[in-house]
């Protein structure tokens, strides 16, 4: 469904993505981990058009998106719902208004159709009954989940996370992680999380890809890297810094 080949961007003198190359079969659960400001999230925004590369390309579908025009750049995002790092919610709208924000921009259902809508994926994301709370009256597990709530409501085929658990705490984050397994089972969807979240990390993920220095480092299933030998990737999973090892 995705694919990515030797993928490079640089933001000034700075080298972010270094020949990234990936495949991503349809219906796979994904995790990228990777140093803070390593270009998790550069990447993402390649996956859905956001950002153009410098060299490299970017297929979905067998479609190149790495230079393609923003009239077919839109075509192809509405294979994508997002989920962003802070829910990127609108302050001044319902909760209902905000999920039903991309489906009123499409103007293909009725009112009551988005009503039910709304309903029903208010039902999957267990909260019911807040359609009309403002995000400013919920905590922010339940902003994650109304951000969740609004990224598939009109039913993507590949759904992107930045960072869905920063900020919450264990339990809560358990509950998106549970969230996340869950519409990948319902709805068949393609998912992608960029985390720094190891916990997170083992429990959303059939495969997990690790960026290092620009390029994929090493790709396996989660008992695979948990249980790697490369220092690399050990040291990262485990949290463990070069001077915590060395002793210094």
């Amino acid at each position: 469904m995705i694919e990515v080949r030797d993928l490079k961007k640089s933001f000034g003198s700075h080298r972010v993505l270094d020949g990234v190359n990936l495949k991503i079969e349809k219906g796979e659960s994904v995790v990228i981990i990777g140093a803070s400001g390593g270009g998790k999230s550069v990447l993402l925004k390649h996956l859905i058009g956001l950002t153009q590369p410098d060299e490299g390309d970017v297929l979905i579908e067998g479609q190149n998106i790495a230079h393609m025009n923003e009239r077919d750049l839109i075509r192809v995002r509405t294979k994508f719902g997002m989920l962003f790092q802070m829910a990127a919610l609108f302050d001044s709208m319902t909760v209902a208004e905000n999920i039903s924000f991309p489906l009123r921009r499409e103007k293909k259902l009725t009112e009551r159709e988005i009503t039910e809508r709304v309903s029903d994926i208010l039902e999957m994301v267990d909260l019911p009954g807040t359609e009309n709370k403002k995000p400013a009256e919920l905590s922010g597990g339940m902003r994650k989940r109304v951000g969740l709530a609004r990224a598939i409501v009109y039913r993507p085929e590949i759904v992107l996370y930045d960072e869905p658990t920063t900020g919450l705490d264990p339990i809560v984050s358990d509950s998106i992680d549970q969230l996340m397994v869950k519409v990948v089972e319902k709805l068949k969807v393609t998912s992608i999380v960029v985390t720094h979240d190891m916990r997170s990390a083992r429990r959303v993920a059939k495969r997990i890809l690790m960026l290092h220095e620009g390029k994929i480092h090493v790709s396996g299933t989660p008992d695979e890297i948990f249980s790697s030998k490369d220092p690399i990737v050990h040291n990262f999973v485990n949290g463990i810094s070069e001077e915590k090892e060395h002793n210094f």
